[in-house]
């Protein structure tokens, strides 16, 4: 173990967190965000190791190494192995927590960002602007703006926090992501009936000369929006299977909603 010195600024850890954005910019199959990871540290890891040439070494090496996390919360974990690189603690430690941590957070992130927050915020900006509203990509731009702010937060907490976040990351990430889940699951679900639409054309003649439409009469009388939740379902099915391809289902699609246009069915 290394002395523990501080040398780290207030600024130094803002410029960690900017420095995050890029953290996707030389992605790779092979090492993933790893050049980005590393990339964002770079500064204060030569101001942490000063004239220790091989100390700095190490630590590229190591971080050079395999990570998968979320982009938005990545800030985090920077902020929380930087400050043990400051405090003097093994490589082996940094480089243990670095390959503990980074799944729970990507989990969380998913949770929060993917599955929660920007589906609500995409579905409130569509409505705004279906109608016109300028309101509509306003909230959509000011929110990634403020996410994009906080990832200097979250820097600067895991900064501060160190090791006193590892545990409460570690036992409640699953808790913290199903609870973000659900309701992105419930916003998700209420999107599908605003905006996928499937509406039969076929009009039934009965006796007298009455014509009962199927959609209305039927469809939309017994279960509405059945049609466009079995649709989704049916993808999800296959999405979930891994039996075709997201990009067969788009074309897929596409050609099913012309075919049936064509003959009248929607």
């Amino acid at each position: 173990m290394r002395e523990s010195k501080k040398v780290l600024s207030d600024k130094d850890i803002t410029t960690l967190g900017i420095r995050s954005s890029l953290l996707q910019a030389s992605f790779s199959y092979e090492r993933m965000q790893a050049g980005g990871w590393t990339w964002a540290q770079l500064p204060a890891l030569e101001k942490i190791y000063g004239d220790d040439k091989e100390g700095l070494s190490a630590a590229m090496i190591d971080n050079m190494e395999f990570i998968n996390t979320h982009p938005n919360f990545v800030g985090f974990l920077l902020g929380l192995l930087i400050s043990l690189e400051e405090s003097g603690e093994s490589r082996d430690l940094i480089k243990g927590l670095k390959v503990a941590l980074f799944g729970p957070i990507a989990g969380i992130g998913d949770a929060i960002f993917w599955f929660t927050l920007l589906p609500i915020v995409a579905g409130i900006s569509c409505s705004f602007a279906a109608q016109g509203n300028i309101l509509g990509p306003i909230i959509f731009v000011s929110v990634y703006v403020v996410i994009w702010l906080l990832r200097i937060v979250w820097t600067k907490l895991g900064y501060r926090l160190g090791t006193r976040s590892i545990d409460m990351l570690t036992e409640n990430s699953e808790i913290i992501s199903n609870s973000a889940t659900i309701p992105g699951i419930t916003v998700i679900g209420a999107l599908i009936a605003s905006y996928v639409s499937i509406t039969l054309l076929p009009i039934i003649k009965v006796d007298g000369g009455i014509e009962v439409p199927v959609q209305e009469e039927f469809f939309d009388k017994i279960i509405p929006n059945f049609l466009p939740m079995l649709y989704t379902l049916g993808i999800f099915y296959l999405l979930k299977k891994k039996q075709v391809s997201p990009v067969v289902l788009i074309l897929g699609t596409i050609a099913l909603a012309i075919a049936c246009s064509f003959i009248g069915l929607l």
